[in-house]
């Protein structure tokens, strides 16, 4: 992107690194009349994209769209690429340069992958401090984005509502690693969302992750001073009862900052499954390992054997959540690659047939300790 410094400053604007500009570059030498822009939101007939100076809708070039659909792929906000004119003026993505980074999740079956957002240096995990409050959940979110390799800031939301704002913030940094940090704050409140404005670094992407009605919208809004204009997110009250939220946000969307970061809003998330394996989660909770050291046996599993060092350090919901994400990443793992819809028969990949008996086998176990837990439950119940 030499050679042109008004351009690179205002794709800087809208998170441009030098990472992604060197990636830019070397993609461009095959696309000489296309020019870079961002995804700011994926729509059903292409995307929308920003070229750091004003926001255009693009169709995405078939050869392009073949391509990613072989790879099973599609893409996600946040990612940079190549876009070219036609001779009606008309916009096409040609090309997508390589993500930095991306955050995915596996579809409810556990078999493909869905991409959340791309390129971000940060997550704000945003948990409600009211009904939302669920620290095995917010467990959850920071192994998602820990296994991205993306920085974690917790962010309370509502705590105008809550009585044990102290006590909470306390007990959610306990989870988290240096670097990561965590803050409670009212995101109608103006004062009191100012105080995230000095985290968000001009040129970072920031995306905000969690449950919907937790203020996730109204955040997005105050921080990147969108006010009541168009291009404001929607924002809905929660149920009194239960403080759930409907999904007011529908689509991810990229906006900018008066600090020069970028703002990724989401929709919230229902379900949230790992896409990582099992050496990615435990990377996530490095500090089990650390633990695990002082523990009496060395091949302790930390579940019911003696002298077990991370059993006496840690809460016991949050090893109970651990145990529970290793089964989850474990399962998914051992599925047999599916089926393509459509064709009938084709040749397995060599161990497929393996690892669908060894997967077989352990649903099995799985449902026997489901019906003995339930039998064991019924008998206390009489």
């Amino acid at each position: 992107m030499s050679g042109e410094p008004d351009r690179d400053s205002a794709l800087q604007s809208i998170g441009l690194t030098p990472a992604v500009a060197r990636a830019v570059d070397a993609l461009a030498q095959a696309h000489p009349a296309a020019r870079p822009a961002r995804v700011v939101e994926v729509q059903r007939s292409g995307a929308r994209l920003h070229d750091g100076r004003a926001a255009f809708g693009a169709r995405v070039a078939p050869r392009l769209q073949q391509a990613l659909q072989a790879d099973d792929d599609a893409l996600a906000v946040g990612d940079w690429v190549l876009v070219a004119d036609d001779a009606h003026r008309d916009a096409w993505v040609v090309d997508r340069v390589p993500p930095i980074n991306r955050l995915e999740r596996r579809d409810a079956l556990g078999h493909g992958r869905q991409v959340i957002v791309a390129n971000v240096d940060a997550a704000m995990l945003v948990c409600g401090l009211d009904h939302d409050f669920n620290l095995r959940r917010l467990d959850r979110y920071l192994a998602f984005v820990r296994m991205a390799g993306v920085g974690a800031l917790v962010v309370l939301t509502k705590a105008d509502l809550a009585a044990d704002v102290d006590a909470r913030v306390a007990a959610v940094r306990q989870r988290l690693r240096p670097g990561e940090d965590a803050v409670a704050l009212n995101a109608l409140d103006a004062g009191s969302v100012a105080a995230l404005h000095s985290r968000l670094g001009a040129g970072q992407t920031w995306v905000l992750l969690g449950s919907s009605g937790v203020g996730k919208s109204t955040l997005t809004n105050a921080l990147a001073g969108l006010g009541d204009g168009a291009d404001a997110q929607a924002t809905s009250p929660v149920r009194a009862d239960d403080s759930r939220g409907r999904h007011t946000t529908t689509a991810r969307s990229l906006h900018g900052t008066p600090s020069g970061a970028c703002l990724i809003d989401t929709p919230g998330l229902r379900t949230l499954r790992l896409g990582g394996d099992e050496d990615a989660l435990r990377s996530a909770f490095d500090d089990v390992e650390v633990l695990a050291a002082g523990c009496r046996f060395r091949d302790c599993r930390h579940q019911d054997e003696p002298g077990c060092a991370v059993r006496t350090a840690w809460p016991p919901d949050r090893l109970a959540q651990y145990h529970k994400l290793l089964r989850e990443v474990r399962r998914d793992s051992m599925r047999p690659p599916g089926r393509p819809k459509g064709e009938y028969r084709r040749a397995e990949p060599e161990g497929s047939s393996v690892r669908a008996l060894e997967h077989r086998a352990q649903v099995q176990q799985w449902k026997a300790r489901s019906r003995l837990a339930r039998a064991h439950a019924a008998a206390k119940g009489r």
